[in-house]
């Protein structure tokens, strides 16, 4: 399975449902972007949490059992041939979820967890950090270095927006070109950029409609990879369902997105 060039022509895309709530689902929403991204020669990195650890609420959904969804995690990958990704919480998670995946996401709120970062970066797979809601872009400068520093120099970045007063995000998209500077591919979380956390319902809000709007912006900056989570009925699903893109709208929009891209270059 190869990993996208983040130096080819067109951008990479990061995808997949927020969490994995089955095998049925998984391959569903696989085979679908795997028709979409082929078509618009897009290369691909299927994305699903196996455990979703930072809830609003004890009694939300945090997964089906960590073997059971690495495990369809696995699945997708050699069924489609594909690179996959998903996000790890605690040190000990790293060596786990290496043996399944080939890219390892550090959640925004752990980003500065030095073991956390080392810990991912002694398995030898690709590093994925989205920077904290917190931090100006120069800073992840400092989480980089820490897997740098830990001899591992695959290392990227992602952002998925700031704190903005108490219930809303924003992006700065100077923030893009600033984290590139830095020596690392960055990526835009185009769904999780949109979230409006600490709702008073204890459920997680999201503002889906700019979806389009954020991504058109990081692909006309110049961003390496865009990061969407998407469901063939975003509603119903378990985990972020006010934040994703419905699958039937990704390939209109990928297709508007791959034209601002080659206009660009």
């Amino acid at each position: 399975m190869q990993l996208p060039d983040p130096s080819s022509d067109n951008f990479f895309l990061i995808a997949g449902p927020c969490a994995i709530e089955g095998e049925e689902m998984a391959m569903r929403i696989a085979e679908r972007l795997v028709a979409v991204t082929e078509k618009l020669q897009i290369p691909l990195i299927f994305k699903g949490s196996y455990r979703k650890a930072n809830r609003s609420r004890i009694d939300s959904f945090s997964g089906i059992g960590d073997e059971k969804a690495l495990s369809i995690l696995r699945k997708v990958g050699e069924h489609f041939d594909l690179p996959t990704t998903t996000d790890i919480h605690a040190d000990e998670e790293a060596a786990m979820a290496a043996e399944y995946v080939d890219v390892l996401q550090i959640p925004a709120f752990l980003c500065r967890q030095t073991s956390l970062l080392a810990a991912a970066a002694d398995t030898g797979k690709v590093v994925n950090i989205k920077k904290g809601q917190f931090l100006s872009p120069s800073s992840m400068e400092h989480a980089r270095q820490k897997v740098l520093d830990s001899g591992n120099d695959q290392v990227w970045l992602t952002e998925r927006g700031v704190t903005f007063g108490y219930t809303d995000l924003v992006v700065d998209f100077r923030g893009i070109p600033t984290m590139q500077a830095l020596g690392s591919p960055v990526i835009l979380d185009c769904t999780h950029s949109l979230q409006q956390p600490n709702q008073s319902s204890g459920v997680t809000g999201g503002r889906p409609a700019m979806i389009e709007t954020i991504a058109r912006a990081g692909v006309a900056v110049g961003v390496d990879g865009l990061f969407m989570e998407t469901h063939y009925n975003p509603s119903e699903a378990k985990s972020d369902a006010a934040n994703m893109l419905p699958l039937d709208q990704l390939e209109g929009l990928l297709t508007k997105l791959v034209r601002i891209r080659k206009a660009i270059r």
